[in-house]
């Protein structure tokens, strides 16, 4: 009888990884989706990359305010976590705080952990604050409604309770301790939770150690919870952020990636020596022109969609929004991984088939019109904390208006034509282009 919490601790331990497992499962099956791309080169630099911006949070730091705050919370999540090897420790084999022999190391260990407890809780509620009373501008955005807005405030919730928890376990413990009590030998230091050692002034031991193990467990189990509500939040950036970093695009900004079919086809037309009606190998795949779905698209991009935090700062910068145009940046990655997740719930219901879809990331998803307000400027991809690119993904749904539906805007193609029969974007002819050096 006295194994049955350990035996319970790890069908709980064991269940919550599963979940867990069984979502990274579905993640790298929807990213799969896309198209392969080759992001082996300049590995230093990327792994440079990855050290500063998703480790070193060196792009969250341009906003000083919410940058010192996301840092206090990143810190805090990552730090305070360490002490659940030791709860795993003591839920498997049934001891109590295994680590304390480390001695002053761990009462260093511990009461550094409540000092980043209450400091992540002031800025939780300083996020909550600027989200739902201050409502700063790209927190009340008409692109951040339903789902995305309430997921935002349930992640800030859940790090308030889990926070609490942790004060509330460690305030039972000293006050055991200081009592005591069997099993709760003195160990570590209580720098926040030692105010809140009236509580249990006038409890009963064994009433403050039900309180101390009611906060344990549900302080472990809040977490597994947390580990398996990241597949449905934004806050999967948690995880993601690391590979995105790694694989984000090193080339210069505004660069446009040639297509290999069309490249084909100009050395064609250049090779003197080639047959310009020589067929097509009969096993070639079918080319296609830029993306209309997210199966189109490269993994990278789809794994872009995925780690988007959803924060807005792509959006606060881009100057056609400013202008009031439709086109959101943010919404563009909503919109990506909107679709990614339908489609491969549509994959699972069809016995792990790919299905015959009636719907498309172009039109169903992101409007023509969202597309053609881009000014291609980069503000977005500059701005994003974790190096996310909308723009390739505008450019790629743009080729395929442009290439494979010729449903380019008016304006366009009458410069494409332009360009075709003149040489130049103005309707000259050659011959007088060059009149203007007369007047």
């Amino acid at each position: 009888m006295q194994y049955i919490d350990n035996i319970l601790f790890l069908i709980v331990l064991a269940l919550g990884i599963a979940f867990f497992a069984k979502s990274a499962k579905k993640i790298i099956r929807n990213i799969k989706l896309g198209q392969e791309v080759d992001r082996s080169d300049r590995s230093s630099e990327r792994w440079k990359n990855m050290a500063l911006i998703a480790l070193g949070q060196k792009k969250m730091i341009t906003r000083p305010i919410s940058g010192l705050l996301h840092i206090i919370v990143y810190v805090g999540f990552v730090i305070i976590n360490i002490e659940v090897l030791e709860i795993i420790i003591d839920g498997l084999f049934g001891t109590h705080r295994i680590f304390s022999f480390l001695g002053t190391t761990y009462n260093v260990l511990i009461a550094s952990f409540e000092i980043l407890a209450l400091l992540v809780l002031v800025a939780v509620f300083a996020f909550f604050a600027r989200r739902n009373i201050i409502k700063l501008k790209r927190f009340i955005h008409n692109d951040l409604t339903g789902w995305p807005k309430s997921d935002a405030n349930y992640i800030l919730y859940f790090e308030v309770v889990l926070m609490s928890l942790f004060l509330i376990m460690n305030a039972a413990d000293r006050h055991l301790q200081l009592i005591g009590y069997t099993h709760y030998p003195e160990a570590g230091a209580f720098p926040v939770s030692s105010f809140l050692l009236p509580i249990f002034e006038g409890m009963s031991p064994g009433v403050v150690a039900l309180v101390e193990r009611a906060a344990w467990w549900l302080h472990i189990i809040g977490i597994l919870i947390f580990l398996n509500y990241l597949y449905f939040s934004k806050h999967l950036h948690i995880l993601l952020a690391f590979p995105n970093t790694y694989f984000a695009d090193l080339d210069a900004k505004g660069k446009f990636t040639n297509l290999e079919s069309v490249t084909r086809e100009v050395k064609l037309m250049l090779d003197p020596n080639a047959d310009p009606y020589a067929a097509a190998p009969a096993d070639a795949p079918a080319t296609k022109f830029g993306a209309a779905d997210v199966t189109d698209l490269n993994r990278v991009q789809l794994l872009n969609a995925y780690t988007c935090t959803e924060c807005g700062r792509c959006t606060s910068a881009c100057p056609a929004n400013q202008t009031g145009k439709k086109l959101s940046p943010r919404r563009i990655m909503m919109a990506t991984r909107d679709r990614m997740v339908e489609l491969g719930d549509e994959i699972d219901k069809n016995n792990g088939q790919m299905p015959q879809s009636t719907k498309t990331l172009l039109n169903d998803y992101i409007t023509p019109e969202e597309l053609w307000a881009c000014t291609s400027c980069n503000a977005c991809v500059e701005e994003c904390p974790v190096n996310i690119n909308p723009l390739s993904i505008i450019l790629d749904l743009r080729r395929f208006l442009v290439m494979e539906q010729s449903a380019a805007p008016m304006s366009l193609n009458a410069m494409m034509s332009n360009i075709e029969n003149n040489g130049a974007p103005w309707q000259y002819s050659q011959q007088d282009r060059l009149n203007w050096k007369n007047e």
